[in-house]
């Protein structure tokens, strides 16, 4: 495996993260119209604490955004690894250092609202399931909410 190593994303990601979206291949189907058009934009990358997995070569692998809000109440908005990266623990990796800037945050869960594929993903890195997200918009399926505990 190559060399990994995690830094905070900037605004110059943004391309490269919303590739990384849109390409996704646990959304085909009928969850295409999740990223049909969604764009990781370099305010969005700016203003939350957004984390990239990259090679030695600064290519991105995967990445988290964790949004703080002022309530003091944190959401795991978007987790993505590469198709051709994912089983490399890319993702494990990224939830631990996700719960890691949560807690050293001074934030005591953060909550998930999961693609349904993803569920047993975040089950399996330490989060449980609270509840179900019931259909709305232009997404008609209901989803899983989840909270990794972390204080």
């Amino acid at each position: 495996m190559s060399s990994l190593s995690l830094r905070r994303a900037t605004a110059d990601d943004s391309q490269r993260l919303t590739r990384l979206v849109r390409k996704s291949g646990a959304y085909r189907g009928d969850y295409a119209v999740m990223v049909d058009g969604y764009a990781v934009g370099g305010t969005y990358i700016e203003h939350h604490r957004v984390h990239v997995a990259v090679d030695e070569r600064d290519r991105v692998l995967g990445f988290y955004a964790l949004v703080l809000g002022d309530d003091g109440e944190a959401e795991l908005d978007l987790a993505f690894v590469a198709d051709d990266a994912q089983g490399r623990g890319i993702g494990r990796m990224l939830m631990e250092h996700m719960t890691g800037e949560a807690r050293a945050a001074g934030i005591r869960s953060v909550k998930v609202v999961a693609h349904p594929p993803a569920e047993d993903f975040y089950l399996r890195t330490g989060a449980r399931r609270t509840g179900t997200v019931e259909p709305t918009g232009r997404i008609y399926w209901a989803r899983p909410e989840l909270r990794f505990d972390v204080a």
